[in-house]
């Protein structure tokens, strides 16, 4: 007979589960609404997609940056405060839109967007490991996998809510705005700026309102590291670790990976206004929807076929399918290679996990400090789109779609051969 499978959680976490897991959706928010940020941004400074694409470095910069000391903060002051700490400078970030939406500064609101990437930082470090806690040991997989397709939900909803809200739907052509009075133009551009005020003040009433709630509620601790006995890891060092080559090759793939996957998203909207003559932001944004949507299904559809396909094979298949659209995106014409990034969404979406679990197999006690270096590796979000933006500047935006095609080149190659785990010359045991 069959033991009996375990909860996902107990009576006594719910409400602690439900708490914590809201953090996936928010931080997903604030990510994706970058890709609308990017177009709307650009039309009211008159931005280069080289400028427009520094949203992103700003953003993932101040994520990069922050998560180390986000770790070290968790270690001295505790998960519940860590995050609320997260929820706070989040807050911070988000009502700093207000400001910069009347200054009319571009660095003010890059400003703005590095406060809350430093915030969303800390709710990322803290979330994955408390969740796991929050329930039996034997359910603690299934629990995280739970709470993160919460984070797929928050991409696909941010879309609608920022093309509605964010976006006026006012366009007008190079040759109308020359023929504007400088108040005309002033005007407009005010309007575009103010848009943003309403729903950034309302993310950061929503911050706050989740800060209260998890302030209020009582939230096991986790225990300080150090206690589990796992004396081994203390002796983990960077040299070692740079011995085993799946992972250093784990963290290039996941670093070209993220860059590109955040490159693509950030340009969808820009690519269908190129592509397809007389879409505006408003209409060309439904493409990045559908992008998410496909994203969204393909994590709960590639968790499933795991069950059956092992996972290097079945992110070789991933990654081959994402070389296809790429390729059809660079070399077809028309509405064609805009239909074909939608659908590179649903091959995007096992990518960011299963590199992950592939680079951190047989590491032994170097397994939190390898998933650190893995953590680190999103930086790859902040450089290229910037790369993206100068390649379209000097070309157009169809041929910087050449910088993720070369980064799936090396996704695909990691999950032919390069996950296969190395064997170390020289083991702890031996060191010692």
């Amino acid at each position: 007979m069959a033991a009996p499978q375990a909860p996902l959680t107990e009576r006594r976490y719910v409400v602690p589960l439900i708490l914590v897991t809201s953090l996936f959706f928010l931080w997903a928010f604030g990510v994706n609404l970058n890709d609308i940020l990017i177009p709307h941004l650009k039309k009211a400074f008159s931005l280069t997609d080289f400028q427009s694409s520094l949203i992103q470095s700003a953003f993932f910069g101040g994520y990069f940056l922050a998560a180390l000391p986000a770790g070290w903060l968790m270690e001295r002051i505790g998960y519940k405060r860590g995050i609320l700490a997260g929820l706070l400078i989040c807050a911070v970030g988000a009502f700093l839109f207000i400001p910069a939406s009347y200054i009319r500064l571009y660095g003010f609101f890059l400003f703005a967007l590095f406060v809350m990437a430093c915030g969303q930082s800390f709710l990322e470090v803290a979330a994955n490991p408390y969740v796991t806690i929050l329930g039996p040991p034997e359910s603690s997989e299934r629990r995280l996998n739970t709470a993160q397709s919460f984070n797929a939900v928050g991409a696909v909803v941010t879309p609608f809510i920022g093309a509605a809200f964010i976006f006026s739907g006012i366009e007008h052509t190079p040759a109308e705005t020359a023929a504007m009075s400088p108040e005309q133009v002033n005007a407009y551009r005010a309007l575009e700026a103010s848009m943003v005020r309403i729903p950034y003040l309302v993310i950061a009433g929503v911050f706050i309102g989740v800060a209260l709630m998890i302030y209020f509620a009582k939230l096991p601790e986790v225990p300080a590291a150090g206690t589990t006995g796992e004396v081994a890891e203390t002796d983990a060092r960077l040299p070692d670790i740079l011995s085993y080559g799946h992972l250093v090759k784990g963290v290039i793939a996941q670093f070209v990976y993220v860059g590109a996957q955040v490159g693509v998203a950030s340009f969808v909207i820009r690519f269908a206004e190129h592509m397809i003559p007389g879409t505006h932001d408003k209409s060309a944004a439904h493409y990045l929807q559908m992008h998410l949507i496909g994203f969204m299904i393909g994590r709960f559809a590639g968790s499933a076929i795991m069950k059956n396909v092992a996972a290097p094979k079945l992110l070789s298949i991933f990654g081959f399918g994402s070389l296809t659209c790429l390729l059809v995106a660079l070399f077809a014409f028309g509405s064609v290679p805009v239909w074909a990034i939608v659908l590179l969404g649903f091959f995007h979406s096992i990518m960011f996990p299963t590199i992950f679990a592939l680079s951190l197999k047989d590491l032994g006690p170097y397994t939190k400090l390898g998933s650190s270096l893995q953590v680190m590796a999103i930086i790859g979000g902040a450089i290229f789109p910037a790369l993206m933006g100068l390649i379209s500047d000097r070309t157009n935006i169809q041929h910087a779609f050449i910088v993720p095609l070369l980064c799936h080149a090396y996704v695909l190659y990691f999950a032919i051969s390069g996950y296969k785990p190395t064997k170390r010359g020289v083991t702890l045991a031996a060191r010692r």
